[in-house]
């Protein structure tokens, strides 16, 4: 079985053996243990911001960046795919590891999980365990890792402290917002997810999303990292499932389904005071999607960008 940490280690080399050019600062922590940081306290950039997302999917996936025109808003874009979605998608991009130990916390997602099965029960749907004696994870915090952390890290993937290897992220910075707009096909897919597909039968994912300017305030930044996908995100997949199935599908997945839909993340957020749980999970989506039967070749589409908030979302 393909090893997603075996494979991400090839990228954590090229970070580790040219720093200055990604605008990283690389650290050893006493324990031995190493962190990599993209933009807490690094510049980080476009660059490091692309590498991060492929380190994310575990290596499992192209990624690009490109140019587009969303009705007047000339905006860099990402573009995503992937042959293997399951595991490079729910595998490894998913952000589904809360670390939580003494005073540190932060999300945690790349292929990491698969060695600590972070949460189990998605690596029981998707049939995939990792087996490496290296481990790579994306923090999601405005903290470095405490040695505690990294101690909790590496027992829990079962790899020893010096084979552990930390990017660490934060949404205020260019890095943070190109690796959230990254994560457009795993939206797409952690929507069919909810909405009841065999992620197994997934063959192949591919999207694109605006990759929005970073602002200094954390709520905002996260409000615009989101618009990117729930108003800018273009996915496609081609899917193992009858014709009837994925019509419904492509009717039921993009965003505009939410009853939230029409105002900025932000606003929907700041009324809930960032709570996400109280948010109408609809909202998680990307704003359009097309699925392709992979028996028949007929494909399904649904969905549009909406400019409109993409602008207002920039406006404050």
């Amino acid at each position: 079985m393909l090893s997603l940490n075996k494979l991400t280690k090839k990228l954590v080399d090229r970070l580790l053996d040219d720093p200055q050019y990604y605008n990283i600062l690389v650290e050893k922590l006493p324990c031995g243990s190493t962190i990599i940081d993209t933009g807490l306290e690094a510049k980080g950039g476009y660059e490091a911001g692309l590498m991060t997302t492929r380190i994310a999917m575990g290596g499992a996936g192209n990624v690009s960046l490109s140019y587009s025109d969303y009705n007047g808003l000339q905006l860099p874009t990402i573009v995503v795919s992937t042959d293997q979605p399951a595991w490079s998608l729910f595998g490894a991009q998913l952000a589904g590891w809360k670390i939580s130990v003494d005073d540190y916390t932060a999300d945690g997602s790349g292929p990491a999980r698969a060695l600590a099965l972070k949460p189990k029960k998605v690596f029981q749907k998707i049939e995939y365990k990792d087996d490496s004696d290296v481990a790579t994870i994306l923090l999601e915090s405005y903290h470095k890792p405490t040695d505690t952390a990294a101690r909790f890290i590496a027992e829990s993937c079962n790899v020893k402290l010096d084979n552990l290897f930390m990017l660490l992220t934060s949404t205020t910075s260019m890095a943070g917002m190109v690796q959230i707009s990254g994560r457009v096909v795993e939206t797409g897919l952690f929507r069919l997810d909810v909405l009841g597909i065999d992620l197994k039968k997934v063959k192949y994912g591919v999207g694109y999303a605006p990759i929005m300017p970073p602002h200094v305030d954390s709520g905002k930044a996260m409000g615009r990292a989101e618009d990117a996908l729930t108003y800018g995100g273009v996915t496609s997949f081609v899917v193992d499932e009858e014709e009837q199935v994925l019509a419904d599908l492509a009717d039921r997945t993009p965003s505009s389904n939410c009853k939230d839909y029409g105002r900025t993340s932000y606003e929907i957020y700041s009324e809930v005071d960032f709570d996400f749980t109280k948010i109408d999970p609809a909202l998680f989506a990307p704003a359009a999607v097309t699925l392709v039967c992979a028996k028949t070749g007929k494909v399904f589409s649904n969905g549009i960008i909406n400019n409109d908030i993409l602008k207002q979302s920039l406006s404050g």
